[in-house]
């Protein structure tokens, strides 16, 4: 193609979530022209945000989700967040159909900043013993590189994002760059003192969340403003308090005059050369037309989301990988792992009773992993991470109708006792058996097959559980918690929106599909660094570490490319 071509660019990015966004502001900076593809359509900030400054009275249906809009979205009417307040910005089960070997929610959101928009913000870096947690166990394959290769890119994030937190000193979790935090209530001061006193293992921390509790000159050259402590983030945040690709990435990059955003563009498959052997191109199909171009570029960065990414690998086949790009071993879609959410413990505190809180703040407390860190140490592989909530309950006065009940309802009534809640995010095992691949029997709306999906839960998963209920059984006993109750909620995998894997980093090409760099190992001008790059998932949410290897592969290709490697 002729170097003045509209379709040539120095880089693609694939997806306009927080990842992609990050290697598009990463490339821009380094004032590489760079276009950015997003199946779905434009969001930008502070302009489509409609339900933003709603009042709860003005929502038709009070934020609750009419009937058929229940019956049309059977798994995403299961995701918290898909409200009325927020279902505009998630994709349609109806519109976007799937196959489903065993049962998986797959929560999407298709638009500029992906689900960035309605996250749950929670950041916590990955320790050593995170990394080098498969080397140890013998689970899945060995990591290529390990914290310090990550370090300075977690910083660079965090510094450019905004992470509140406080320094807790743990080598299992690797403290950050972080603002001021939000002020722990009476109970949680109460539980971390009762954990200190009866465990030497054990930590109950402030979660760290992408909040802004204070300013920095980097954050009002965003454009940004404090976290309100509003609490419905998952609307579009118009003081871009919160971190959103929509109010940070997006608009930094398209400030350089580098960017071309291009929205409604369904990425098809990957262009191979074999001559030069490496990857040209992208195919997309415009979402709207259904017509279909091609861009060009020296590298590629595929940033889909997890499942999205193994498909357009999966179906970008050539005479040289008929299996799909870079897919020598077969081994792409395999493996896939997610989070385990299925445990929660609830309980009453009776004590602190002259303290109420008033307020609110963005985050909660985190309980960082405490099992088989050091050691192996019980029946089952790995560990889990947990949340803890607390605060007191408010009775409902609805006596009298008229205008005697309009007055009772708004008197202040007796305050309740303190609840307290927990729930587990324990990490799952890489198995070969857990995968997706490609429906050719099956054609969505565009001519792409649809992805069928093979994954579950399995008995490592189901001692885990049984852990979790004994051990914060046992915590919440010795602080005198009342009323414990334990429960499986049988969310299926998916519904934590933290699956991962598919397009493992590795050593060995044998055994895995990118490089340390997140390389295909077959072909090294394409670059994999959302979710589908992870060879394990750990306990950690994974946002933060999806964008620190991005904001690291993609300074390595600005490098590479500079020397002419790429």
């Amino acid at each position: 193609m002729p170097q003045n071509n509209t379709h040539q660019f120095d880089a693609i990015v694939i997806g306009a979530g927080m990842s992609g966004s990050f290697a598009a502001k990463e490339f821009c900076d380094n004032g590489l022209k760079t276009l950015l593809l997003e199946r779905g359509r434009d969001v930008k900030h502070n302009v489509d945000y409609p339900t933003t400054n709603m009042q709860p009275w003005e929502f038709k249906h009070r934020n609750r989700l009419p009937q058929q809009v229940i019956k049309d979205n059977p798994v995403l009417s299961k995701c918290y967040a898909f409200r009325e307040d927020a279902m505009h910005f998630f994709a349609s089960d109806k519109d976007h159909p799937y196959i489903q070997e065993k049962p998986f929610d797959w929560i999407r959101g298709y638009q500029v900043g992906g689900k960035s928009l309605m996250w749950a913000r929670q950041v916590q870096r990955w320790s050593n013993y995170d990394f080098e947690g498969p080397a140890r166990d013998g689970f899945a394959v060995d990591w290529p590189i390990r914290y310090e290769d990550l370090e300075k890119w977690y910083t660079h994030v965090e510094q450019f994002i905004g992470v509140t937190g406080m320094k807790d000193g743990l080598d299992t979790l690797p403290d950050g760059d972080f603002l001021r935090p939000w002020e722990l209530n009476c109970v949680d001061k109460y539980f971390q003192d009762i954990i200190k006193e009866n465990y030497s293992d054990r930590h109950l921390i402030y979660s760290r969340a992408a909040h802004l509790t204070e300013s920095k000159p980097i954050f009002v050259k965003q454009g940004r403003t404090l976290c309100q402590s509003r609490n419905i983030c998952q609307r579009g945040c118009p003081f871009g308090g919160y971190f959103s690709a929509n109010s940070t990435l997006i608009p930094w990059a398209l400030n350089t005059g580098n960017l071309t955003l291009r929205p409604h563009s369904v990425v098809h498959s990957i262009i191979f050369d074999e001559k030069l052997n490496k990857a040209t191109g992208v195919r997309v199909i415009d979402a709207q037309t259904k017509e279909t171009t091609e861009y060009f570029a020296k590298v590629i960065f595929l940033n889909a989301a997890t499942l999205n990414s193994n498909l357009i690998l999966l179906n970008s086949t050539s005479d040289r990988f008929p299996n799909g790009l870079g897919n020598d071993n077969g081994l792409m879609g395999k493996y896939v792992a997610f989070h385990n959410y299925r445990g929660n413990i609830n309980a009453v505190h009776e004590g602190h009773q002259e303290f109420t809180t008033t307020g609110g703040r963005a985050t909660s407390m985190y309980v960082p992993r405490f099992r088989n860190v050091y050691k192996q140490e019980t029946d089952f592989l790995r560990g889990y991470a947990a949340g803890f909530y607390s605060g007191r309950s408010r009775p409902l006065v609805a006596e009298g109708v008229g205008n005697e009940l309009r007055d009772s309802l708004l008197t202040t009534g007796a305050q309740g006792p303190w609840y307290v809640n927990s729930h587990m995010m324990g990490e799952t095992i890489p198995k070969e058996t857990n995968y997706v691949a490609l429906d050719q029997g099956n054609i969505d709306q565009w001519g792409l097959p649809m992805l069928r999906i093979n994954v579950d839960y399995d008995e490592n998963d189901e001692k885990m559980l049984q852990d979790f209920f004994e051990q914060f059984t046992d915590m919440f006993e010795k602080a005198g918690f009342t009323n414990i109750r334990t429960g499986d909620n049988g969310r299926v995998p998916g519904n934590d929106i933290h699956e991962m894997g598919g397009v493992r980093m590795g050593n060995n090409p044998e055994t895995s599909l990118l490089n340390k760099w997140n390389q295909l190992h077959h072909c090294q001008n394409v670059f994999v660094t959302d979710g589908a790059c992870m060879t394990s998932t750990s306990t950690q949410n994974p946002s933060l570490t999806f964008m620190a290897l991005t904001a690291r592969a993609a300074n390595y290709a600005i490098e590479q490319m500079k020397k002419g490697e790429i």
